[in-house]
């Protein structure tokens, strides 16, 4: 059987996890750092220390096959390329198939569209037909981290249109990456402000890459233990707000 530990600073790994159960049975190991919310303002060296210090944690205590980086932030902004380690980063090439503008926008944090990392891998993925545009969605992040979009979907709803019309129609932008992973949280309010607007997201991505390293160790049924590097209380009680009733532990970082 696969065991997979899945892991960013809060509620985001919940929507890669979501697209991992979808394409078989394993055993996943969510771990919600949310001691460190948010990744999205840190610095590289301080994100350095953060992930390799919990990627070497979730090692000792879980020993995964795979440890999953559910976080553009990190996987933009460090080298993570090891045989166990599966980053998520912005679905480029899903977005210039789904563009008809050419004119794309990156939605995701200060701290990674500010990165040098973010520049690098937009000129290896786009072609230079295109028009890519960085959006700072790191006050959106916060809607979800702080449950604002399960108890205020109005306020919501006015912070994203007040955040993205006015670049979407100054720029005539026809697609967007979601590349926060807790910006699929927001995902049908999204639509429902810009419904001429094609939102991408990289989780089916991350779920075949996911695939690939483990599909001869598939388990009986799909397990979920949850951790948490924050207030335990706290977080299952967001949990229980979407339907997750699991028990939450308690995991020092």
């Amino acid at each position: 059987m696969a065991k997979i530990v899945v892991f960013d600073s809060g509620l985001g790994s919940l929507s890669i996890i979501k697209e991992i159960q979808k394409i078989g049975k394993n055993d996943i190991i969510y771990f919600a750092d949310q001691k460190n919310y948010p990744y999205g303002v840190k610095s590289q060296a301080q994100l350095s220390t953060i992930i390799k210090k919990t990627i070497n944690l979730l090692e000792e205590k879980f020993m995964p096959d795979i440890i999953v980086v559910a976080s553009n932030t990190p996987s933009l902004m460090l080298d993570l390329s090891t045989k166990k380690i599966v980053d998520v980063r912005p679905p480029l090439n899903l977005a210039t198939k789904k563009s008809k503008s050419k004119r794309i926008g990156i939605l995701a944090t200060k701290s990674a569209i500010e990165s040098k990392g973010l520049v690098n891998y937009i000129q290896k993925n786009i072609p230079k037909s295109y028009k890519i545009f960085k959006i700072n969605g790191s006050n959106l992040v916060d809607l979800v981290e702080s449950g604002k979009f399960l108890n205020n979907k109005n306020c919501c709803s006015k912070i994203i249109k007040k955040s993205l019309e006015q670049i979407i129609m100054l720029e005539k932008i026809d697609t967007i990456t979601l590349s926060s992973t807790h910006l699929l949280f927001l995902k049908l309010l999204l639509k429902k402000e810009f419904p001429e607007i094609e939102f991408v997201d990289p989780g089916k991505i991350v779920a075949a890459k996911v695939f690939l390293k483990i599909k001869n160790k598939q388990s009986k049924r799909n397990t979920l233990k949850i951790f948490t590097s924050g207030n335990v209380n706290n977080f299952k009680s967001k949990l229980n707000k979407i339907g997750i009733k699991n028990k939450v532990n308690f995991l020092s970082t």
